[in-house]
């Protein structure tokens, strides 16, 4: 039976067969000694996205006293849902993510970690503790950047948008660049797109393009 570690778009965690192209958590335990999620969504202002295997090293998914990992389809998905990545296992993709934050939202300077995980907790949880979305026209988003539409999510590439599913892109339409969109991925994120940042999409997505 699979885990409940693997997460959506709009920042649900749910149970399904897939893995997923990269792993994450978010500061901590939120899963029980019996491998069942707990009611806790987040533990700390630390939502990464990290890689599947790093230095050879093996992990227990939800072992005893350790962090949750949690999987995401792709990488647009773990931005989506609140995440940015790791500096420890993609320090480059870390590094080169802070450096345009700082050129799109800040004095040009590299943002520091800790800025980066403030302004995103602001804007990824509603004050409800829900995911928080904002309304955009579709045509000033960028690749990469997430959308709720009327009967599911989709992902924004190339003035198209392709349906999100757990295992995988299954459809695309062409986008109207008037339309109003309800964005999912933060702004800031979104910002980040703009300066230049490519998010990883799964191979689904290409193959539709």
């Amino acid at each position: 039976m699979p885990l409940e570690n693997r997460v959506t778009p709009d920042s649900q965690i749910i149970a399904v067969p897939g893995r997923g192209t990269v792993m994450g958590n978010r500061g901590g335990m939120m899963h029980r000694t019996d491998k069942t999620l707990g009611p806790r969504r987040w533990v700390t202002k630390q939502w990464i996205t990290c890689r599947l295997s790093f230095k050879g090293r093996w992990r227990e998914v939800m072992s005893p006293n350790s962090y949750t990992e949690l999987f995401f389809l792709d990488e647009a998905t773990s931005f989506a849902a609140g995440h940015r990545p790791c500096y420890e296992c993609r320090r480059s993709d870390a590094v080169y993510f802070a450096e345009l934050w700082g050129e799109a939202l800040g004095n040009g300077d590299r943002a520091k970690a800790g800025r980066i995980d403030n302004a995103l907790h602001d804007e990824r949880l509603s004050q409800e503790g829900r995911k928080a979305t904002y309304q955009a026209r579709l045509g000033d988003l960028p690749t990469g950047t997430m959308i709720r539409g009327v009967d599911a999510l989709y992902l924004v590439l190339g003035g198209r948008l392709l349906r999100w599913s757990s295992d995988g892109y299954q459809a695309a339409v062409d986008a109207n660049p008037d339309d109003i969109a309800d964005v999912l991925t933060p702004k800031s994120t979104v910002a980040v797109f703009r300066a230049g940042y490519d998010a990883d999409l799964h191979e689904t997505a290409l193959a539709l393009v």
